[in-house]
């Protein structure tokens, strides 16, 4: 019988294996032209519509799998695919393509007074690895912005989702074979469970920056123990202000739009904050109300609700968390100011928006909140890589290190000092 340890070195003997052969298709990776890797973009892109029914067909499997174990709604609808998404991820790729190479371009450059020639360009990070929740379409979008920015990346996409990303993982490396790239570009350890994601996390060395991607407790895991370096990707207790200002029809279609497009996605609103004195507070409540949105408000809110709407009364734990479902916390508030204090408390600085008519207040708003994406009159659900013509995201980064907010192609470069002189010497 194989003890638990041999079974451990076995594991870690697995991964560094698969980190080792990831590094050595990084290097193919980071010295590829643009048209290369962008006929691989393009050629996963095609693989993924061509091979459709397969992809769906493990898929049903992971989905009927949640639906037994009592997944929720919200999550379940994060893990599946339909045709129409599998389209959307090929466009996404194809857009990719389109999109300028980072590798190369330049930071900074100029002459020194001692005639040295300097420039600072991007370059690639190396090795990525990436350790995410059920969501089967990070798996091609990191993939695809790790190969346009020149890296090779490990995955480790969940238990949840298992048979999908075995499905999408292996068309993804054989397009890549017929591209003229090193199908280890793209690897994954989820035949490694749980000790391979813990493995992962150590490789120090073997891995230059790691990922998360996911819930709270997902990457507080991740950030808690990881020896590899860390973007931390935040969870997304998203606040919408509403001021006393904000024009009402403006206000039920953004937070219609904001709460109930996609509810299980982190740009999606958790938190509503109204003025006291907002003409468009029963307009929105009500509009959420009949769009089935549950309702937990503080008691200054319950007190005034409108006719036909009902609600529970909130606890810290509304204002702390991320729903991912249909369900808003909601709060009156006095000012501005108190509205600030709320959402500096409790926000885990990933998106917020201000709905006003008043340009004054919109700029205190934005002065005011320090969190990776600040929007005016306009739904959270803009902050998305996609929509910010970055062709992609790998996630949106609430650290604030040098990737902050939607993580695109510029974000999975580092940079290297290029010095070119005739002979100087530092006096």
């Amino acid at each position: 019988m194989t003890s638990v340890t041999e079974q451990q070195t076995d594991v870690t003997a697995a991964v560094h294996a698969i980190a080792d052969r990831a590094r050595e298709a990084a290097r193919q990776v980071a010295t590829a032209n643009r048209a290369s890797k962008d006929g691989a973009l393009l050629a996963v892109g095609a693989a993924l519509v061509a091979n459709s029914p397969a992809i769906l067909a493990a898929n049903a499997l992971d989905v009927e799998a949640g639906q037994a174990n009592g997944t929720s709604k919200a999550l379940l609808d994060r893990l599946s695919l339909t045709e129409e998404r599998i389209e959307g991820l090929a466009t996404a790729l194809q857009n990719l393509a389109g999109l300028p190479d980072p590798v190369g371009s330049v930071e900074r450059g100029q002459t020194l007074p001692n005639g040295v020639r300097m420039r600072q360009i991007h370059v690639p990070l190396g090795v990525v690895a990436a350790i995410y929740e059920a969501r089967p379409n990070v798996t091609v979008d990191i993939a695809g912005l790790a190969l346009k920015s020149g890296n090779a990346v490990i995955l480790r996409g969940g238990s949840a989702a298992a048979h999908t990303n075995s499905a999408l993982l292996g068309i993804i490396r054989d397009a890549l074979v017929s591209s003229g790239l090193p199908a280890d570009a793209v690897q994954s350890v989820d035949d490694y469970g749980r000790e391979g994601a813990n493995v992962l996390m150590k490789a120090r060395g073997r891995v230059d920056v790691l990922i998360p991607r996911g819930g709270r407790d997902l990457i507080q895991t991740v950030v808690t123990n990881s020896a590899v370096p860390v973007i931390e990707t935040g969870e997304g207790n998203v606040h919408i202000y509403v001021d006393q200002s904000a024009d009402p029809a403006m206000a039920v279609d953004i937070l219609l739009n904001a709460k109930t497009q996609r509810p299980s996605v982190c740009n999606t609103v958790e938190t509503l904050l109204v003025h006291r004195d907002a003409g468009a507070t029963a307009d929105v409540l009500r509009a959420l109300s009949n769009a089935g949105v549950r309702l937990h408000v503080d008691q200054r809110t319950l007190d005034s609700l409108p006719d036909g709407v009902t609600a529970d009364l909130a606890t810290d734990d509304d204002w702390a968390r991320e729903y991912m479902d249909l369900d808003l916390a909601v709060a009156t508030v006095d000012s501005m100011e108190e509205a600030i204090a709320h959402i500096r408390q409790w926000t885990s600085g990933h998106t917020e928006a201000i709905i006003t008519n008043d340009l004054g207040n919109s700029e205190q708003f934005i002065a005011g909140i320090d969190s990776a994406a600040v929007i005016v009159n306009a739904s959270t659900r803009f902050t998305d890589g996609a929509e910010l013509g970055l062709g992609a995201e790998v996630g949106i980064s609430t650290q604030k290190m040098h990737a902050r907010g939607p993580m695109g192609l510029r974000e999975l470069t580092t940079t290297k000092w290029i010095l070119q002189g005739d002979g100087q010497v530092r006096s």
